[in-house]
């Protein structure tokens, strides 16, 4: 999409790593930070933060608007975010499809949604209404999931493109989160990408899962598996290259190796990209 450049494949930035920043030695094409950790008025962080901004661009990814929530869209919570992109300018804003939150009480977790038509009206108009807020267009994204709607008359994929189209924005694609959510539920992971639009997929998201013997677990603190390299072969393969990002926030290892899984990311892109036919 044009407002979702491919900027290249890039990694979350977490503390462990701010020395790298200031050192100048944290070298990636971009930089995705969490935007709640942010969103204060001073203080360390925010001077971490423009250290990164100066080095490459970088990405705001929210937690915590409860986006498929009933309850209103907290006008504060906009507010700092819309004077955060202000003052860092990035490359885009993103946050999850999910709820968390009913009556301003948080779950501090990223729940998933009945997908449901009634649903589907209700966050397509709280996307409108943030995207309005902030001037442009967002990018949500699928999370990994646990538990079914017995009410749910759609499949996530058709939910998610329907969200896209409907609301004009873009969508954040967790390849970790499809394959851990299709082996939870016993859906096809290469159905649900085959179920989403070409033109709407801005970005994506590898991490690592951690299986817990009947489920698995969305813990973002192992390295890639290779299920989730085969994927997201599969996906560069249908939408083609997409700015892509390694998230890692338990057991964070040294920098070195977490660049070395944003570099497997590019090494495979370019292979998929080699084998696929060039139009006549």
């Amino acid at each position: 999409m044009r407002d979702f450049p491919h900027l290249g494949h890039g990694v979350g930035l977490r503390p462990p790593h701010y020395p790298r920043i200031v050192d100048g030695t944290a070298r990636a094409d971009w930089f995705e930070v969490i935007s709640e950790n942010f969103m204060i008025r001073g203080g360390r962080p925010l001077r971490i933060l423009e250290r990164a901004r100066a080095a490459a661009p970088i990405v705001l990814h929210g937690v915590s608007m409860n986006l498929g929530g009933t309850d209103p869209l907290d006008p504060g919570h906009l507010d700092e975010l819309a004077a955060l992109a202000r003052r860092f300018d990035p490359a885009w804003i993103s946050e999850h499809l999910c709820w968390g939150a009913f009556g301003r009480h948080y779950a501090h977790d990223l729940l998933p949604l009945p997908y449901t038509e009634e649903a589907l009206a209700l966050v397509v108009e709280r996307v409108r209404h943030v995207q309005e807020r902030l001037g442009r267009r967002i990018l949500v994204e699928n999370v990994s999931s646990y538990v079914t709607y017995r009410h749910s008359t759609l499949p996530e994929w058709t939910f998610l493109g329907a969200v896209a189209v409907s609301a004009d924005c873009g969508i954040l694609l967790d390849v970790n989160n499809v394959y851990v959510s299709a082996t939870n539920h016993g859906f096809s992971p290469d159905e649900y990408l085959a179920g989403l639009p070409l033109d709407r997929v801005g970005q994506v998201h590898l991490a690592g899962h951690t299986d817990a013997g009947t489920h698995l677990l969305d813990t973002h603190d192992h390295p890639v598996p290779a299920p989730v390299w085969s994927l997201y072969g599969e996906a560069v393969r249908r939408f083609g290259p997409v700015a892509t990002l390694v998230e890692w926030d338990d057991r964070i290892p040294s920098w070195e190796e977490l660049e070395a899984e944003a570099g497997r990311a590019r090494i495979l892109e370019a292979e998929v990209l080699r084998a696929v036919p060039k139009p006549a």
